[in-house]
């Protein structure tokens, strides 16, 4: 799948990204990231076990936690980096809009990955995302991306059977030309 560049993708829950560009660099491409965040809005505990990320904010204040520390806030001009297989979330601390700035490096498959689960979480309208979509993406890039507050049982149980029921019922068809996962 391309998208065309800028991209802009919104979860439903007060998160709007916009991918806005590719930059070629000689150890990887990186694509270069506006963020806007509601009030208390910001992606749950993840981490990219391929990808670095480094997140600037430019209006607002950010709060930023890695598991198993304290938060840490940030106001603007400040950055916050995460080196890949750091589990980590990221929120909007502050009473008015969050708005940041940053890159993921190198871009693999991100741009598809974020656009479709915050599609699944539009499609939900809750909190979590459409379960089948949800399980497709944790199933088929479990190498890429992982939620490590997901129980194991989740992960390794019900959202592979969920995949497959997905398999069969031809409920990835939507997915056609998507990224090949990277082991």
């Amino acid at each position: 799948m391309k998208f065309t560049l800028p991209h802009t993708i919104e979860s439903g829950l007060g998160e709007k990204i916009i991918f806005k560009e590719i930059i070629k660099e000689p150890d990887g491409n990186k694509v270069i990231i506006e963020g806007h965040c509601k009030p208390k809005a910001g992606p749950t505990m993840h981490v990219h076990f391929k990808q670095d990320e480094a997140i600037t904010v430019v209006k607002g204040r950010m709060g930023c936690q890695i598991l198993g520390q304290e938060p840490v806030y940030y106001s603007v001009g400040q950055t916050a980096t995460f080196l890949r297989n750091v589990p980590h979330r990221f929120w909007n601390s502050g009473d008015d809009e969050l708005v940041v700035s940053g890159w993921v490096k190198p871009v693999n498959s991100i741009i598809f990955f974020l656009t479709a689960l915050y599609a699944a979480q539009k499609k939900s309208g809750s909190g979590r995302p459409e379960m089948f979509d949800a399980s497709y993406l944790m199933t088929r890039y479990k190498h890429e991306y992982d939620m490590p507050e997901l129980p194991s049982f989740v992960k390794k149980v019900i959202m592979p059977t969920i995949y497959l029921f997905g398999r069969l019922f031809g409920k990835y068809k939507k997915f056609d030309g998507a990224p090949e996962p990277l082991k």
